[in-house]
């Protein structure tokens, strides 16, 4: 078992908040890591960016799809997590129409620094960005953890399969049914 805890920050985040009124009825609202993950057993999932083509067209709208497959192997929520601000992060999930996966804005990238997954995309013009990966995270704590192979500043290739949906449910199922022979 992977052991390692999640790093302690701070998020900036926009929630909906129906008594403000208007086209933009949201509020500032600061989570932590502890508001996230404490006393739940999740699936964390990070990305190079929002909008970007692999994660639009197969893992989130994947995650999506799946949840309830996720939810039924024991995993309480699905965490989305990339190196963009709340503002893209709350517009790439409504473009998405996601109900289910929950986006987080890690917009200075602190929590994928010191997940040791931030690497440099100044080759696709990106900047720091988040090496793509997953994690089956319990009470803030990693269980497993999924990345991709090629892990590099500027890396040529997008490599996506350890951290899809499909793997991580088929780790998931199989270590259920390992516990429960």
């Amino acid at each position: 078992m992977y052991d390692k805890s999640l790093p302690d920050v701070t998020f900036h985040t926009r929630v909906r908040d129906d008594s403000i009124g208007g086209s933009n009825p949201f509020r500032w609202e600061d989570k932590t890591t502890a508001d996230f993950f404490a006393g739940k057993r999740v699936v964390l999932f990070s990305l190079p960016g929002a909008f970007t083509p692999t994660c639009s067209t197969y893992q989130l709208p994947d995650f999506e799809k799946l949840y309830p497959e996720f939810k039924a192997e024991g995993i309480d929520e699905i965490y989305c997590i990339a190196v963009n601000d709340t503002f893209v992060m709350n517009a790439w999930k409504k473009a998405q129409g996601i109900e289910h996966v929950e986006v987080i804005p890690d917009g200075s990238g602190e929590f994928t620094r010191k997940m040791g997954m931030l690497v440099c995309k100044d080759n696709l013009g990106f900047g720091m960005r988040s090496w793509r990966y997953a994690a089956i995270v319990n009470d803030g704590k990693v269980e497993q953890w999924f990345v991709e192979e090629g892990y590099s500043d500027n890396c040529e290739t997008d490599p996506y399969g350890v951290s899809s949906p499909q793997n991580i449910l088929e780790k998931l199922r199989a270590a259920n049914n390992t516990k429960a022979a």
